[in-house]
């Protein structure tokens, strides 16, 4: 197996986000709906490094939840974003890998946007 170097790593868009631009968050239940996918590989030196920051375009505070690889409640990120606000961070580079999903739901619909990017450490050869 060779050393890794700068050419594995990879900064790219959240796989469900159009151009790179953010997401609203429709659904206020779990399962949320889903912002990425990561890595479909289980190897230990393969991985998304993922970033998200989200804002609140409501008048009042809103509780985002962040489903990290699972839908189960011990996999859950919640992060309570003030009304009106600009974009806070939810997810400071946690890593993921083997396909899992990262879903998003809120306890409004339709006032949540996410953005986000993911660092891809992945072997090329």
């Amino acid at each position: 197996m060779r050393e890794r170097d700068f050419r594995d790593y990879r900064k790219r868009k959240l796989s469900e986000s159009d151009k790179g631009i953010g997401l609203k968050v429709t659904g206020t239940t779990a399962p949320g709906q889903i912002i990425h996918w990561a890595v479909d590989s289980s190897a230990a030196n393969e991985f998304d490094e993922v970033w998200i920051k989200a804002l609140n375009q409501s008048a009042s505070p809103v509780t985002l939840t962040i489903q990290w690889g699972w839908t189960r409640t011990e996999d859950q990120i919640k992060v309570t974003l003030p009304a009106n606000s600009a974009l806070i961070d939810v997810v400071p580079g946690l890593v993921l890998n083997g396909a899992a999903g990262i879903y998003a739901f809120a306890s409004a619909a339709n006032v949540v946007v996410v953005h986000g990017f993911v660092h891809r450490y992945q072997l090329t050869e």
